[in-house]
């Protein structure tokens, strides 16, 4: 987290550049800033670039930077929060104060550049033994104590490869397996490999690993051996050329193991001549985009996927009992342990090795399965070593990213854009290219995925991800190399605690318990943490006792309580440091003092007749605004007013904002030009809202929740073109202005709660939706539906009707659209129900099998569709839950979890 903690202290010195700082940083100061801000970056960069492959040493200088840089942010932010809150009460002490600063300054300057002038003497030393360590570091990693060949639960894998092995196409084709550590990428790749069929079929084999450190000697005297059987010592060019002609002419098959990188690939290819002569390499690794680089166009890279609970039972069953079956009384103790291997099977069989070391009776296995966390500790001990490669490997800017994922409860689902939000306040994402941090950051998110570290979860209805997962034993890799470094906590279990003693020197804290009153008492304390979530919805009898503890994290920089239901409006304010922020208010607050805040989440309790605006005019910095009752966003007219002197206030760097109850909404709009998302609900100056609307040039999505509008409000040219994502509710727009949003261009996804109004829908050729990818009708009065042909929507892939009781049939042109994989049918009559099954008979007739059909109805148990033969069973809940859930409504995870299946 050494490079997190640059990060996040250069940010800070970064904020006193911006001209509005001048009375926290005058121009005598600067200097030092900027001196301070140059030895920084010049230890970041180090990281960025470094090269050595001894991680330990690597360790021990990140821990020297982090210390150094943690106690220089806690000296400059600790002058700051003095100067911030001082300043606003006692303008007067503004010099003496000032040159407070300046002092403390200039120690964390010389502190930093004698930390820098250490670095530059590693990187010095590191440099000159580079030559030297290349040639004596070997290319395959130690012996793996995890030695595993059965293909229990790999059978289709197996047939893939052995298929693309011997397929009819005669140039060199390399096949690429890639997938997360321990997940059978090797075992796949040994059984091909020894498979005597496919021996058979080749005139020369080798086998080669090459793991993290690539050494391109060790590599060609593996393959000059397993070519030629000679061990002679050569040059690297003599034994290139040897390997050349030793397989020139000859048909080969080569095993590339665990490769790590697309440079080392780049100098291994050039000794594989290409004969056309059906040869093939065999290459396994965890990174998609080395599997992507090397791959042949004839076949994608092949993904080794998780087990089934089934496939992991067979092979648990057949480490441990080989060729008899499990005792009954064993199988279902047996199978929960199982279960908690997540599929992987490196965890399987480190599990079966254990268990057999034990007698195989039934109290033995319960005592297992009454201590799991115990035993899947010394499991996850057992893996590490294969799977810490992982995390070793990555670049420095990501390291903190993945090590902040394992901080989320175990077994839950992480929504990506709070993970994002998060990352960002942390400042974990650094700019690049000219992007916007949350698309920076979503390409991190893609780059651990593509390492095989992260799982994904939902997808959106625009395809881009929603949630993601971590495997436990990654998350058992975060947890242990956090508290090996002591740079985060998780409060965790049920045992009695002093805060004090917890989180004194923890820098984050992120709770993770179910507390009960009596788990939580105070002392006094003077804690350095800059990070406070809680996880769980917090039981407690007293919740103000953890609003006290948060009230003495004076320099507190992310702050997520929603969990906690209590009032923070009195702490929040004192906490000059926060970038993000979300918590439960009763009234009004002022965040005058917070002008670094990014993220703003501040939810009421219940909605009361008093309203309190929220002046958010100052804050340059707000990325993320919800805001719900009983805030809303001030006037900023009347905020620039106030500000005699001040430019005209623009928030340039909002992205997402949602508008509820506010009276001054197309002004707000005008002020927030690069908005990408928007949620408006229940706002009451909507005739002046298309005016501000339609400045929105980069607006990607847009909910607009009502319960009563003027239809002609959306009759002309209201929506930005470039929205992609449109969710209207009981807008109650006449069928044929809808028809009008065909003109958005880049529409992708358009929703409809009640949101359109009328008996007939008719859709002329001229009606096109070129990009419309997803369809949801909710409608009460729709009766006919008529479409021109498959042509109104050409790029359809999910349409999803609900509670249309009245509409007679779903036009049979529907089904003709090439694009079309999915009909959802919720709560409808069944005059359309009938009509989703005769236009998935009559394109199976046609030979269309892909076209799924889904059936959900209420008051009725199950809806069974044959879909290719099989039966997709959907089970329902009370209606009104579902309306909630569907429309995304309420911050209840069950509402969301009853239409999970969406």
């Amino acid at each position: 987290m050494a490079y997190a903690a640059l990060s996040s202290l250069m940010y800070t010195l970064e904020q006193l550049f911006k001209p509005n700082q001048y009375f926290v940083c005058p121009s005598y100061t600067q200097q030092h800033v900027q001196s301070l801000y140059q030895n920084l970056s010049a230890l970041q960069l180090f990281l960025d670039n470094t090269t050595t492959k001894d991680i330990e040493t690597l360790k021990v200088v990140e821990k020297r930077i982090r210390n150094v840089v943690y106690e220089a942010e806690e000296k400059v932010d600790s002058s700051l929060r003095y100067i911030i809150i001082l300043l606003a009460d006692l303008t007067e002490m503004r010099e003496e104060t000032c040159k407070f600063f300046e002092e403390e300054l200039v120690k964390v300057e010389k502190d930093v550049d004698s930390l820098r002038k250490e670095v530059v003497q590693i990187e010095s030393n590191e440099n000159g033994s580079k030559s030297a360590e290349l040639a004596t570091t070997p290319s395959s990693p130690e012996k793996r104590t995890i030695e595993e060949n059965s293909i229990v639960g790999m059978e289709d894998d197996f047939n893939i490869i052995l298929d693309r092995l011997t397929a009819q196409i005669d140039e060199l084709t390399v096949i690429p397996i890639f997938g997360m550590g321990g997940i059978g990428k090797t075992t796949l790749a040994r059984k091909a490999y020894n498979d005597s069929y496919i021996r058979s079929r080749f005139d020369k084999h080798a086998w080669v690993t090459i793991s993290e450190k690539f050494n391109q000697r060790q590599m060609l005297l593996e393959v000059a051996s397993a070519i030629t059987g000679s061990n002679q010592e050569r040059s690297n060019d003599q034994l290139m050329e040897i390997v050349y002609r030793g397989l020139k002419g000859r048909r080969f098959l080569i095993v590339i193991d665990d490769i790590w990188s697309t440079e080392a690939w780049d100098q291994m290819q050039r000794i594989f001549p290409n004969d056309d002569n059906k040869s093939r390499i065999l290459l396994t690794t965890r990174l998609k985009y080395v599997a992507d680089y090397v791959n042949c166009p004839d076949f994608p890279p092949h993904s080794k996927s998780f087990l089934s609970l089934e496939d992991s039972w067979n092979l648990f069953t057949e480490k441990i009992f080989k060729k008899d079956p499990c005792p009954p009384l064993l199988e279902e103790t047996g199978k929960h342990i199982v279960t908690q291997c997540r599929g992987l099977p490196l965890s399987v069989v480190v599990v079966a090795g254990l268990l057999g070391k034990m007698d195989p009776t039934h109290d033995n296995w319960k005592k297992v399965e009454e201590n799991l966390n115990s035993f899947f500790g010394t499991v996850s001990e057992r893996c590490q070593s294969i799977l810490s490669l992982s995390y070793n490997y990555l670049p420095q800017y990501l390291k903190a990213c993945f090590l902040y994922v394992g901080g989320f409860p175990e077994d839950r689902e992480i929504n990506v854009s709070k993970l994002i939000r998060l990352w960002i306040a942390e400042q974990f994402v650094k700019a690049r290219n000219n992007k916007r941090l949350e698309v920076v950051a979503e390409e991190y998110l893609e780059e651990l995925i593509d390492r095989s570290l992260i799982l994904t979860g939902k997808q959106r209805a625009n395809g881009r991800i929603e949630t993601c997962k971590i495997h436990d034993l990654f998350r058992q890799l975060c947890l242990s190399e956090v508290h090996t470094e002591n740079i985060m906590y998780y409060m965790n279990g049920n045992v009695l605690v002093s805060l004090l003693e917890v989180i004194h020197d923890q820098r984050r804290v992120i709770d993770l318990r179910k507390h009960e009153e009596k788990q939580v008492y105070i002392n006094d304390i003077t804690s350095i943490t800059r990070t406070f979530i809680s996880m769980q919805s917090l039981d407690l009898d007293s919740p103000d006792v953890i609003c006290s503890i948060v009230s003495q994290f004076n320099l507190l920089k992310v702050l997520d309580v929603l969990s906690v239901w209590y009032d923070f409006s009195s702490v929040i304010p004192e906490l000059v440091h926060l970038r993000y922020v979300a918590a439960r208010i009763e009234g009004g607050l002022s965040l005058a003092k917070s002008r670094n805040l990014q993220t703003i989440i501040l939810v009421g309790f219940e909605q009361t007749e008093l309203v309190h605006p929220l002046d958010i005019w100052r804050m340059t910095e707000i990325r993320h605004l919800d805001i719900e009752w009983p805030l809303y966003i001030s006037n900023p007219l009347e905020a620039e007013n106030n500000s005699v002197g001040e430019q005209p206030f623009f928030l340039n760097n909002l992205h997402t904002l949602t508008l509820q109850f506010s009276p001054f909404s197309a002004e707000i709009i005008r002020r927030t030009p690069n908005l990408k998302k928007l949620k408006m609900c229940e706002i009451s100056d909507y005739p002046s809202i298309p005016d501000s609307l339609i400045l929105l040039e980069e607006l990607e999505t847009l909910k607009i929740e009502v319960n009563s509008i003027d239809p002609s409000i959306f009759s002309g040219a209201v929506f930005p073109p470039n929205l992609k994502k449109l969710t209207l509710s009981n807008t109650k727009i006449p069928w044929e202005v809808m028809n009008l949003l065909s003109n958005l261009p880049n529409l992708e996804v358009l929703k409809g709660y009640y949101a359109f109004s009328g008996t007939d829908w008719t859709l002329n050729e001229d009606v096109v939706f070129r990009k419309l990818k997803h369809l949801l009708i909710r409608s009460k009065d729709l009766q006919r539906w008529e479409a021109a042909g498959s042509d109104n929507f050409p790029m359809l892939e999910k349409l999803i009707l609900n509670w249309l009781f009245e509409l007679e049939e779903i036009p049979e042109s529907i089904g003709d659209i090439m694009t079309l994989k999915l009909i959802q049918i919720v709560d409808c009559s069944s005059a359309v129900e009938n009509s989703a099954k005769r236009i998935r008979k009559e394109q199976q007739s046609f030979g269309n099998y892909e076209l799924q059909v889904q059936i959900t109805a209420m008051n009725r148990e199950t809806v069974k569709v044959p879909l290719v033969g099989r039966v997709t069973e959907v089970f329902c809940r009370d209606s009104m839950l579902l309306t909630h859930a569907l429309m995304g409504f309420g911050k209840d995870p069950s509402m969301q979890s009853a239409v999970h299946w969406l």
